[in-house]
């Protein structure tokens, strides 16, 4: 009975500083020194992405290509 009670206790403990012990963990360090460094960034890993579909696609065009890949190139070469 003590032993629930001492789980139950730490997960009270756990459920209301969960905020703070998550932080620490998961905070992001910004690479970024500006709106136009972001804005080259996403554009450089769109390119490096559109390349990678394109190689997949080899000699026989767009059908080796997956209906997934295909739909993603399609969303990438609108931007």
């Amino acid at each position: 009975m003590e032993v629930l009670l001492i789980i139950l206790a730490v997960g009270v403990i756990i459920y209301f500083f969960r905020n703070s012990v998550k932080k620490p963990f998961l905070a992001k360090e910004e690479k970024y020194q500006s709106i136009d460094d972001r804005y080259n960034e996403e554009r450089r890993n769109r390119e490096l992405e559109i390349d990678s579909l394109l190689s997949k696609m080899g000699k026989n065009g767009i059908q080796d290509l997956s209906e997934k890949d295909r739909k993603r190139l399609e969303k990438l070469s609108k931007k």
